[in-house]
Parts: C-alpha cells; sequence; structure tokens
C-alpha cells in the first residue's frame, strides 16, 4: 500500500516537472520569436533609413548640379556681353577715326595754291584724297566654310547639356568646337572677313575674332605667332596663325584650336556649316 502511495506521489511529481518544462519552453520560444521579430524591424527600419540617407545624397547632388550649371551659365553670358561690349567698343573707336579721317581730307581738299604767275590762265587745280574703300562683307550660310585645319574634334560644340572637360574635371556648356592638332599647325581663316579684336584670354590664349558679314563672326583660340591686327582684312584660307602649347584649362586635352561660330552674337554649332 505504502509502495502505491509513493509511486503515485513520484508520478504527480514527474507531471509537475514537465508541465513546469513545457512552461519554461513556450515562453523561451515566445522570447525567441519576439526577438526575431524585433531584428528583423529593426533591418526593416535601417534600411528605411539607408534610402532616405541615399535619396538626400542624390537631392543633394542634383542641387549642387543645378547650381554650377546656373553657374556656367551665367559665366557664359557675362563672357558673350563683355564681347559684344569689346566689339561695341570697338565699332566706336573705328566710326572715330573713319570721321577723323574725313575731317582731316575735307581740310585738305581745298584749292592748291599756285606755282607761277599765270594761274588765272590755268583750269583750277584741286587735290582731292579720298578715305579707302573697305570691301563690304558678306556671308553667305548656305555656302559650306572650309576648316580651319585639319584635325579630329575632341569637344563637341553643346550648349543644350553639359559636356565633360578632363582638365577641369567637370561638366559644363561648350560655345565652340575643340580640334586637337600639334603645336605650329597653320590655323587658316574659314572666311573672308574683317578682324574685329586680337586679346589674350585666360582659357583660350591668344585669340582671334574676325567679323565674317551679315551677323555672323569666327572666333579662333589658342593661337600664336598670330600676323593680323584689329583692323586687318582676311581672306578665305589666309593665314590667321598657328596652334600654341595649349592653356591650363586644356593641359589634359594637349594642344588643340578652339574655333566657335557665332550669328548675331550667340553660339552656333560650327558642325552645321563646316565641311
Amino acid at each position: 500500500m505504502r509502495n502505491r502511495r509513493v509511486s503515485a506521489f513520484f508520478n504527480k511529481k514527474s507531471y509537475l516537472i514537465a508541465a513546469v518544462f513545457m512552461v519554461v519552453a513556450a515562453f523561451g520560444m515566445t522570447g525567441i520569436y519576439y526577438t526575431q521579430q524585433e531584428k528583423k524591424q529593426e533591418e526593416k527600419l535601417a534600411k528605411e533609413q539607408e534610402t532616405q540617407i541615399q535619396q538626400a545624397k542624390a537631392e543633394d547632388e542634383a542641387r549642387e548640379q543645378a547650381k554650377a550649371q546656373e553657374k556656367e551659365e551665367q559665366a557664359r553670358k557675362e563672357a558673350a556681353e563683355k564681347r559684344q561690349q569689346a566689339k561695341a567698343e570697338q565699332k566706336a573707336k573705328e566710326k572715330e577715326k573713319e570721321e577723323k579721317e574725313q575731317q582731316e581730307t575735307e581740310a585738305v581738299s581745298g584749292i592748291i595754291s599756285p606755282e607761277n604767275d599765270n594761274f588765272m590762265d590755268e583750269p583750277e587745280v584741286v587735290a582731292e584724297v579720298q578715305a579707302p574703300i573697305e570691301p563690304a562683307l558678306h556671308f553667305d550660310a548656305e555656302t559650306d566654310l572650309g576648316w580651319p585645319l585639319q584635325g579630329n574634334v575632341i569637344l563637341n560644340y553643346s550648349m543644350d547639356q553639359t559636356v565633360y572637360f578632363a582638365t577641369l574635371d567637370q561638366y559644363k556648356y561648350n560655345p565652340a568646337v575643340i580640334i586637337k592638332a600639334e603645336v605650329n599647325t597653320p590655323v587658316k581663316a574659314v572666311a573672308s572677313g574683317k578682324v574685329t579684336s586680337v586679346e589674350t584670354m585666360s582659357e583660350t590664349g591668344a585669340t582671334v575674332t574676325v567679323d565674317m558679314g551679315d551677323g555672323y563672326s569666327a572666333t579662333y583660340g589658342q593661337l600664336k605667332e598670330i600676323p593680323k591686327s584689329t583692323g586687318d582684312y582676311v581672306e578665305s584660307g589666309e593665314v590667321l596663325g598657328y596652334v600654341n602649347e595649349p592653356t591650363k584649362y586644356y593641359s589634359v586635352e594637349g594642344s588643340n584650336l578652339f574655333f566657335e561660330l557665332q550669328k548675331d552674337g550667340v553660339p552656333v554649332d560650327p558642325m552645321g556649316y563646316l565641311q
């Protein structure tokens, strides 16, 4: 009888221990489940934060690029305004010079003093000095221009979107074509015209601008040994200078010719005219 009671006691105790283990196991499984859920939630939050950071960086880069493009556009406009102002000043000086020459001509075009006493019996001699006649400039946009030199175009004209400049390591607008050429290569005028400026620019070095008429002008940069001066006339194919060492703005690209074509002061794509 006593053995049965002891056996029943131990059976009940075993059941209790088993129940305790099951409860502990249940709590353990619940803890593991919630731990996994918290880990997944943390990973999800981390991914969302990383996505937000990437979006913020992309927005910052877009704003910086927009600012850079706006700055480049403003610089281009200012450069165009300066060139227009320089041309206007040059034309004003030329007009003033012409008026002065005309006044001097009128002053000396009077009656020449007689050489003998019989001047009354001889026809009156009047000295006439005529101002030099400047050739009329006319540019036919339908006629293809000749190339200023033979070479590969390494940077195309691009005013609707920015292009990469290796030396500057940045994207910007390009109002000209950059033609690869060896130093000392002769550069020829693409059309007849009048030299309106010969100046040294930080970006394009020694630069010549030629008015070709009808609102068209051509600018040749990165030159040396320029034989022409402001006011001189050039014929199509005449040498305007020679390719110089590149400026610091084109050290990676190497020696080249900067060639810009404008219509009424606004850059146009030279490739639409050159053949």
